[in-house]
Parts: structure tokens; C-alpha cells; sequence
């Protein structure tokens, strides 16, 4: 089991750890050290036990946050999940069911609208030459 010193708030900590798990270690110091600098440094007349204390706190509080915006997101996620699979349930069920009336309809419509494209060319098209 490896030993590391760690600083935390300006102050030496040796501890250990599993093989394998310094550098997450190292993170952890890091980020616990980031908070207890808040609290005063190396110059601070706060015992180490109370430095922290309040980092852990002040950490916590940050974690109990991004839990919360996690799970505020998962619900979104979830949501705008269902509502896409309602989205292509609902365009699969549409295609099946266009009445040929609509088709035929709409068939009508474009041979009608390809009649007047070929009008419009022709009489472009004596203009041109």
C-alpha cells in the first residue's frame, strides 16, 4: 500500500492508498486543497482539523449541487427521450395511414403544377431564341 503526502491548505498530509489509486488521490488532495485555500492558507491560525472540516463542507455543498443539476438533467433527458419516441411512433403510424384520397390529391396537384412548369418553359423558351 503506497504512502503519499498530500498538501492540503498549505499543510503536509501523509496518507495511503491502494496500488493503482495515487493520481485519483492526488485529484481528490487537489481539489480538497482548492477549498481549504479559500480558507487561509499556509498562514492561517485555523487548526488543520477545523481547515478541514470546512473544505469537506464547502466540497459537499458543491457535490450536493451537481448531484441535483444531474438529476434535474436525467429528467430532462428522459423527457426529451420519451417525446422523440413519440415523435417517430407518431411519423411511422402517419405514413401508414394517409388516405389514398389525400394521395390522389396530391398526385393531381403535382401533375397539375408539372403542366405548368412545361407551359412557363415554352414560353420562355421562344423569347430565348
Amino acid at each position: 500500500m503506497p504512502d503519499m503526502t498530500i498538501e492540503i491548505g498549505g499543510r503536509p498530509f501523509k496518507v495511503a492508498c491502494q496500488e493503482g489509486e495515487e493520481s485519483y488521490l492526488s485529484a481528490a488532495a487537489e481539489a480538497l486543497d482548492r477549498e481549504a485555500r479559500t480558507l487561509g492558507g499556509k498562514d492561517s491560525r485555523l487548526p488543520a482539523e477545523r481547515m478541514l472540516l470546512m473544505a469537506g463542507l464547502m466540497l459537499a455543498d458543491k457535490t450536493i449541487s451537481a448531484e441535483e443539476e444531474l438529476r434535474t438533467l436525467d429528467r430532462r433527458l428522459a423527457q426529451q427521450t420519451q417525446l422523440l419516441d413519440e415523435m417517430q411512433r407518431r411519423d411511422a403510424s402517419a405514413k401508414e395511414t394517409v388516405p389514398d384520397a389525400a394521395i390522389e390529391r396530391l398526385d393531381a396537384l403535382a401533375a397539375r403544377a408539372e403542366e405548368m412548369a412545361a407551359r412557363a418553359r415554352e414560353m420562355v423558351e421562344p423569347q430565348s431564341a
